[in-house]
């Protein structure tokens, strides 16, 4: 129960923190966006701020075996730049400077009743089904005998 709990709380607190800093309003993060144009600088602050408080956790999780709260600690493993890594992101990037949302505050906004923000996220979830199951094709094909 705690972990949910903790859970819980961590989300409301991100998602908090994403309506504050304006990452949750489109138009601000096009603006941020927009270095060619009239340039709103105040997400880097944002950035910056999420990286000094997630490099220093990152560093001391590295060093545990076990969460906090008792669960195991699963941190991300891969270090390689592949072909998959620079799509996923181009795609990521893409649809960020399009949209002005990523997977966070369109959640956020999506809560709020923001009309685009339902336009994006069933996009998205469309673009993670078409993953899963392009997976799961290529994992059949690849377990099926040779004939």
């Amino acid at each position: 129960m705690n972990t949910l709990l903790f859970s819980l709380l961590s989300g409301l607190v991100f998602g908090l923190g994403l309506i504050v800093s304006g990452m949750s309003n489109p138009a601000k993060v096009l603006g941020f966006l927009d270095l060619a144009g009239a340039w709103d600088p105040s997400l880097a602050l944002v950035m910056g701020g999420a990286i000094g408080v997630a490099l220093p956790a990152f560093w001391l999780a590295r060093r545990r075996t076990t969460a906090i709260l008792g669960e195991p600690m699963q941190l991300p493993a891969a270090r390689r730049i592949d072909r998959r890594l620079l799509l996923g992101s181009l795609a990521f990037g893409a649809g960020w400077g399009i949209a002005g949302f990523c997977p966070g505050p369109a959640l956020v906004s999506l809560l709020a009743g923001q009309p685009k923000a339902w336009i994006f996220v069933a996009a998205m979830l469309a673009g993670m089904t078409i993953f899963e199951l392009l997976a799961w094709r290529k994992g059949r094909r690849e377990a099926a005998p040779a004939a």
